[in-house]
């Protein structure tokens, strides 16, 4: 069974902000973690966090889909869990952009809502990022 993760934040910014936050490798170190990210379909890239005594800290990915400034997508695998993240940005009124997530690929509910909390947290920071 793969259990899926929606999740919708708002921004007040521009479309092309907002792309930018998610694809520039240097901006997205300020709101998600370390990693060489490059909106490239088919590279291959890491997220890299502080190692601990139940993870290394890697996560690896591969670019899917990038069609800017509106589509972005990317394989998210730690362990044996490999997942898709569907990032989707949509203007919306009074200046916003809609952020739709969605991760799917998830083999049981704690790591649906682990990514649940993490996904909102690092959102949080990229409202920060953007100001």
């Amino acid at each position: 069974m793969s259990l899926k993760l929606e999740l919708d934040f708002q921004y007040k910014t521009s479309i092309e902000k907002l792309w930018s936050a998610l694809t520039d490798s240097n901006k997205l170190a300020k709101w998600v973690l370390e990693n060489d990210f490059e909106p490239v379909v088919g590279h291959q890239f890491q997220f890299r966090a502080k190692p601990n005594e139940y993870w290394d800290g890697i996560i690896d990915g591969e670019v899917l889909i990038v069609d800017p400034p509106s589509h972005l997508s990317y394989s998210w695998a730690v362990g044996e869990e490999k997942h898709t993240v569907n990032w989707t940005l949509r203007e919306i009124e009074d200046g916003k952009v809609n952020l739709h997530l969605e991760q799917t690929g998830f083999s049981n509910v704690h790591g649906l809502e682990g990514a649940r909390h993490g996904w909102t947290n690092w959102c949080g920071e990229l409202d920060k990022a953007l100001a």
